[in-house]
């Protein structure tokens, strides 16, 4: 049988946490089925206070647990008070637009904590399509860690955005810094649009001066036939070895006669893709 989030987040938790603080934690998730909003607010807020920021410590068989119970859920790099966060809004949010509205409400009044703490829970809630508004405004922030709560190790941005919001997603991503690699379903999210937008902002950062991550080829790659190899050809002529192995792997993944005769004149890192042992896993691994 597969155990639901909630049951696993609170099996995780009561192996974790001392007696004490789980059964204040039941008591609150109990309070919380049945009480009122501001019954919710008060344990939202005591949490961390309560049960600690410490890691949440899983396990292989945990992570696998949680992508049986909720395909995509990634629980990876939770803590503990954000875990129990989670736990409490899913006994005491209701439901559909019940829930959607207390979510938005939480959101709006959040401290960053907090707010990362909802955010990554997102796509164990009800009704998801009511809240990808609420979602896109936290890929509005310029906190890192807000912006990663949402598009990191997430089913939700896959499954919920639009190509308009996704491509503001990716872009976003490289705008505060943040990784590529723990976006679900960044391969299958290419878009000729996001290619153009991603090639445009290349060329402001390189007019400025400025470094571009290798990461931004792999979403450019399987366009960049279109869009003309010359961006390529400068990072194979001018790049460092890193972004050099990008630039392969984006040629290998670009359709015709130029791209692979571009990637001919790198044979070992045409040979390495050939293999697997060149991969974008590889080069940039989710951390």
């Amino acid at each position: 049988m597969i155990d639901s989030p909630s049951r696993l987040l609170r099996g995780w938790l009561r192996r974790q946490l001392p007696l004490d603080d789980f059964a204040w934690l039941e008591a609150q998730v109990e309070r919380a089925r049945g009480g009122s909003d501001r019954d919710l607010h008060i344990a939202l807020g005591l949490a961390p206070r309560r049960l600690g920021k410490a890691d949440l410590t899983l396990s292989d068989t945990d992570l696998a647990d949680a992508a049986a119970a909720r395909s995509g859920w990634d629980p990876r790099g939770w803590s503990v008070d954000q875990a129990a966060r989670v736990l409490l809004l899913l006994a005491g949010g209701g439901d559909g637009h019940a829930f959607a509205a207390r979510f938005r409400d939480l959101c709006r009044t959040a401290d960053p904590a907090e707010a990362v703490a909802f955010y990554r829970g997102l796509p164990l809630y009800p009704a998801p399509e009511l809240l990808e508004a609420q979602a896109g405004e936290g890929l509005r922030t310029n906190m890192r860690a807000v912006f990663e709560a949402v598009a990191h190790r997430s089913p939700f941005p896959r499954e919920r955005f639009d190509q308009g919001r996704w491509n503001h997603m990716v872009l976003k991503a490289l705008f505060v810094g943040s990784t590529l690699a723990p976006i679900q379903g960044l391969d299958e999210g290419a878009n000729p649009e996001l290619a153009l937008i991603l090639r445009d902002y290349a060329h402001e950062r390189w007019a400025a001066g400025r470094p571009v991550s290798p990461e931004l080829w792999r979403c450019l790659g399987p366009f960049a036939a279109e869009l003309g190899l010359d961006d390529l050809r400068r990072v194979v002529a001018e790049g460092d070895a890193v972004e050099r192995q990008a630039a392969a792997l984006a040629l290998a993944a670009c359709p015709g006669a130029e791209a692979a005769a571009l990637l001919a004149t790198m044979p070992d890192l045409a040979a390495g893709i050939a293999t697997g042992a060149l991969t974008w896993d590889a080069l940039t691994p989710d951390p």
